[in-house]
């Protein structure tokens, strides 16, 4: 599987950890910055990730900052991603099971080194449902 990797300083460490736990694993691995601990703006790296997913130049994306919440909201700008803040696998497993979302987002302040790697591994081996949740992804786009 390819993946699109994309953080800002608050996320970078995490994001080194995750991208070579991803290459151990056999994925592919786009890094799309940012590529230090010095301070960038995240909303760069979220909507790079999202483009990237979106233009099916990667399969999945992950986006990794703080907390979460400003690359996730810069993700979702992109139209047809769909980012979500997972804080543990059930929410991992959850958001792709109903929601069948195409962008991971982590803060790297929040979780765990070890958590987040459990994160990306269940977010990465769970599949969407479908059925009933069709209907509900469908009305995301409008």
């Amino acid at each position: 599987m390819k993946l699109a990797l994309g953080c800002d300083h608050g996320g970078y460490e995490l994001k080194e950890k995750v991208k070579k736990h991803l290459i151990e694993k056999g994925h592919e691995v786009l890094d799309l910055g940012c590529y230090s601990t010095e301070s960038v703006n995240y909303p760069v790296y979220g909507k790079a990730v999202g483009h990237a997913v979106v233009n099916k130049e990667a399969d999945l994306g992950i986006v990794i900052c703080g907390t979460g919440i400003g690359i996730s909201i810069a993700a979702n700008k992109v139209k047809g991603v769909r980012a979500a803040l997972c804080m543990n696998t059930t929410m991992a497993r959850l958001t792709k099971e109903h929601n069948n979302a195409n962008v991971l987002a982590m803060g790297a302040r929040m979780i765990g080194d070890v958590l987040a790697l459990e994160i990306v591994d269940e977010f990465l081996t769970t599949e969407f449902q479908g059925g009933r949740h069709i209907e509900r992804i469908n009305m995301l786009e409008d």
